[in-house]
């Protein structure tokens, strides 16, 4: 009777833990970029994150759903990536805004068409193609610049998908692509730091979220048995999330002068 009655309960406690770390996966993600939203709208100051840390989440994400039309996985981890997308393209929006609002006399750039000074008196655009200068990419003025390169983006790579997705290779290749781009994450925000000799205006807060979230993540995929690749490139991530936070403790413990660096006055103050 008693065997009986623990089983009773024992099950429901059972799906509300599986119910529990199936949200913490889709909301688990995005929760450490609210402390880094807050300050930048705070301080109206985003030079302390790197916006190729959304350029990343959105590459990774977008492949992780292509992925999932050519081998399902636990939803989830569908839905998180979803959630992602829309949470980084809300921190583009927010950096755009607080660069162009603190940087009005910079040289504009966008997407589909190279905006300059001349537009202002009537002249027309020295160049009209897609600029994809290395010096300007994700370096532009507009938020719908970066809706509309992520569009493409995800137009082009569905297409892909659509012609290849009855080959396991391709399939089993996107994948890893996925999780490995998602697994650099933290790479260019440790760029960042290293080309700044500081990690001031980062949010350690969000350092400290992304590993345990990560960690977390991880295990989650051991356990569940999920594609081989997400197992792998959930360590890398977890390592990387490590340095950043050696770097934290390396430049408050022994600040260091930042270097100089040689940069196109369009791009002094990168995203």
């Amino acid at each position: 009777m008693e065997a009986a009655g623990l089983e009773w309960l024992l099950g429901p406690m059972q799906q509300l833990v599986s119910w529990g770390a199936a949200g913490a996966m889709v909301f688990g993600g995005v929760v450490p970029y609210v402390p880094q939203y807050r300050d930048i709208r705070r301080t109206q100051n985003a030079e302390g994150f790197s916006t190729y840390v959304c350029l990343v989440l959105l590459v990774a994400n977008i492949l992780r759903i292509l992925f999932w039309f050519g081998r399902r996985f636990e939803s989830p981890l569908l839905w998180q990536s979803i959630i992602m997308i829309i949470t980084m393209l809300l921190m583009l929006k927010l950096c755009t805004e607080v660069r162009v609002s603190n940087d009005l006399n910079i040289k504009r750039r966008s997407f589909s068409a190279a905006d300059s000074k001349d537009e202002e008196i009537k002249a027309p655009p020295k160049r009209s193609y897609l600029d994809f200068d290395l010096n300007y990419f994700w370096h532009w003025s507009k938020f719908t610049d970066y809706v509309q390169c992520v569009l493409t983006f995800t137009g082009v790579t569905g297409y892909i998908t659509y012609l290849w997705l009855d080959s396991s290779l391709f399939v089993e290749t996107l994948g890893f692509l996925a999780v490995f781009t998602e697994a650099m994450l933290g790479v260019p925000q440790l760029y960042r730091n290293y080309q700044n000799r500081s990690t001031e205006g980062m949010s350690v807060k969000m350092v400290l979220m992304w590993t345990s979230g990560d960690t977390f993540k991880t295990v989650y995929f051991i356990l569940n048995k999920a594609p081989l690749q997400f197992s792998i490139c959930g360590l890398l991530q977890v390592f990387v999330d490590m340095a950043i936070l050696l770097q934290v403790y390396l430049y408050s413990s022994y600040p260091q002068k930042p270097t100089s660096h040689t940069t196109h006055p369009a791009s002094t103050k990168a995203l």
